[in-house]
């Protein structure tokens, strides 16, 4: 219960300075649009408004306020535009709607899956290769690395490009961009896991003539899981974000990538902060639904109550 509440505490913060930051941010176009439409209360001039900040046109326009919270394209919209504009683009349409936020996402976690699955399954594997070899080790760890110091955001496009021309198009550009962010994680973890057993227990093995599968399967690979989980739930939030950055370049029509693109090219901002939201909610659902199976995992191998 207390940490429920201490929960509720927290998002009821985030939301009264969310409000409250609406009405610096809003306040100029809300003055400007009360004064084209020739209001009886006059608010500040055009250029007294270029002259004051936006604290001190809200302490002295105090009437409109409330306006802040309503503006059709505001510059940050209210916590409860966002939630308006969820409801009736996720409950109010149908999914096979392209204004739909459940169509959109489906198509981004089609390419997000994707590019998980192949992110994981190259992590892994490299990961084994890294443990059981100093080879691997010395020289594929250090190229592990610097990959992922190149902006995703610069990556994209190249790899796009490359991949276009030898006619590879639909979801797998996206699925190896998500790949891409989505199989450091899952290295790095594996790694550790597999190294997790102490010496201890690896001569024990060795006592009883146990061969290098055997000490895999028995004793690397199990220690290795709540690490490979715990990167697992990294990498799907990594495989995401890289689903929705490989929609931007293309120009996509479909996906959350195309609702961000679309929304800005028209100044729809609510639009943009709904399919933010929309992805946050996904990335939420997904490792959630990592956290259960890992919970499952680990409780039939007698790791966890």
């Amino acid at each position: 219960m207390k940490q429920v509440l201490a929960v509720l505490a927290v998002v009821a913060a985030i939301v009264a300075i969310w409000y409250a930051a609406c009405i610096p941010m809003n306040i100029k176009g809300v003055l400007t649009e009360v004064e084209r439409a020739g209001a009886e209360v006059v608010p500040a001039g055009a250029k007294e408004r270029r002259d004051m900040n936006e604290f001190a046109l809200a302490a002295r326009n105090s009437f409109a306020i409330p306006a802040t919270w309503a503006q059709d394209r505001p510059r940050l919209p209210a916590p409860h535009q966002v939630v308006a504009e969820l409801w009736e683009t996720t409950v109010k349409k149908k999914i096979t709607s392209k204004r739909s936020l459940v169509y959109h996402g489906w198509v981004t976690l089609s390419a997000t899956i994707l590019g998980f699955a192949i992110g994981t399954g190259l992590g892994i594997l490299l990961a084994v290769g890294i443990v059981h070899s100093r080879v691997m080790d010395m020289s594929v760890m250090p190229w592990a690395i610097v990959s992922q110091t190149i902006p995703i955001i610069a990556l994209a496009p190249m790899i796009i490009v490359v991949l276009y021309s030898v006619g590879v198009q639909g979801i797998i550009p996206k699925a190896v961009i998500s790949a891409y962010l989505s199989f450091f994680p899952v290295v790095v973890g594996m790694v550790k896991g597999l190294r997790s057993p102490d010496m201890m227990q690896l001569d024990l093995l060795r006592t009883y003539n146990a061969t290098n599968a055997q000490r895999f399967w028995k004793l690397r690979l199990p220690a290795s899981m709540p690490y490979l989980f715990a990167s697992l739930k990294i990498g799907i939030a990594a495989s995401l974000v890289g689903a929705i950055v490989g929609e931007l370049p293309t120009g996509a029509v479909a996906g959350l990538g195309a609702r961000l693109l679309a929304g800005s090219y028209y100044g729809q901002t609510v639009q943009i902060w709904s399919a933010l939201f929309a992805a946050a909610i996904l990335a939420a659902c997904l490792v959630g639904l990592l956290g259960l199976i890992e919970r499952v995992v680990l409780k039939r191998m007698g790791m966890a109550q």
